[in-house]
């Protein structure tokens, strides 16, 4: 009686999107997180693939779910704080000339 012992792996890069879903909460307010919050997609997204091929050949689905949904919530993070960071500069710079302070340095 001879039993097949099917030996399940960690879905492909499902540590790696983890790891960077959450770096990019944590950096979410600097540009390192925009960053690892693409990169923990685009990884996700091969991952999901290499899942949906063979789904009983891989285990820790929900790890690489978790680490999509916090890259995508690190990617908002990012973009909003790179709007804001554009906004204040332009505002910042508005109020330079408005004073004249530029024109005082020259």
């Amino acid at each position: 009686m001879s039993e097949e012992i099917k030996t399940q792996q960690t879905v492909p890069y499902a540590i790696a999107v983890l790891v960077l879903g959450i770096c990019s909460l944590v950096f979410g307010c600097v540009f390192v997180g925009l960053i690892c919050g693409i990169v923990g997609c685009i990884l996700a997204s091969k991952g999901n693939q290499i899942y949906q091929q063979n789904p009983e050949a891989y285990t820790n689905y929900g790890m690489l779910n978790a680490g999509r949904i916090m890259s995508i919530i690190g990617i908002v993070f990012g973009a909003l704080y790179t709007v804001y960071y554009i906004i204040f500069v332009a505002i910042l710079g508005s109020a330079v000339a408005g004073l004249g302070l530029l024109d005082s340095l020259m």
